[in-house]
């Protein structure tokens, strides 16, 4: 194996063992921007494409706040459920728009409580991201033209995952849309 596939294993090894921290494992305390952007880099290091590249910074929080997709801060102060809703927001802006987001959340509060849909949300990327590193490494040991084919596999899936999971959030939408509209008349 290459040097390139002994750093693939390594990071699978990484992401295997990392979880998402619990709600109950969160910061009880209210923290400032730079303490969030610290906490946050810490739970989303692994997600990043490489060192150079931040998911979070403090002009997307704010950006999120402006846009509704996440809760204004108390006094400059984030809690537990911002950090939750960030994390969500992190990992899933990398599939898809912030509007889209803002629709999963939107309707996902409506049905529960935050800490249902993070913990559910922590459950459904355990089980991403073990099955994801499993095929990985089975496929390290094949050599690189192997892992290579795999990154193909792994972005068609992708692909086909995101576009299923746009036309739900934009069918849904519609259809919520068509309900109001009904109750106005």
């Amino acid at each position: 194996m290459g040097e390139a596939s002994d750093r693939i294993l390594e990071w699978t090894r990484e992401m295997d063992s990392h979880s998402t921290a619990e709600w109950d494992r969160m910061p009880e305390i209210y923290l400032y921007m730079d303490q969030v952007i610290t906490y946050m880099n810490g739970q989303l290091h692994l997600f990043e494409r490489d060192e150079n590249t931040a998911l979070l910074t403090s002009s997307m929080i704010n950006n999120y706040v402006k846009a509704g997709v996440l809760e204004r801060p108390d006094k400059k102060k984030y809690g537990r459920d911002h950090l939750a809703m960030l994390t969500v927001i992190c990992i899933l802006k990398q599939v898809l728009s912030i509007p889209d987001i803002a629709k999963l959340l939107e309707d996902a509060r409506g049905e529960g409580e935050k800490r249902e849909l993070y913990e559910n949300f922590r459950s459904a990327q355990f089980s991403a991201v073990k099955e994801v590193c499993s095929r990985v490494a089975e496929t390290a040991a094949r050599g690189d033209g192997e892992l290579l084919r795999l990154a193909t596999i792994l972005s068609i899936e992708a692909s086909a995952r995101r576009t299923a999971a746009e036309r739900i959030i934009s069918e849904l939408s519609l259809q919520k849309v068509a309900e109001q509209e009904k109750e106005k008349k």
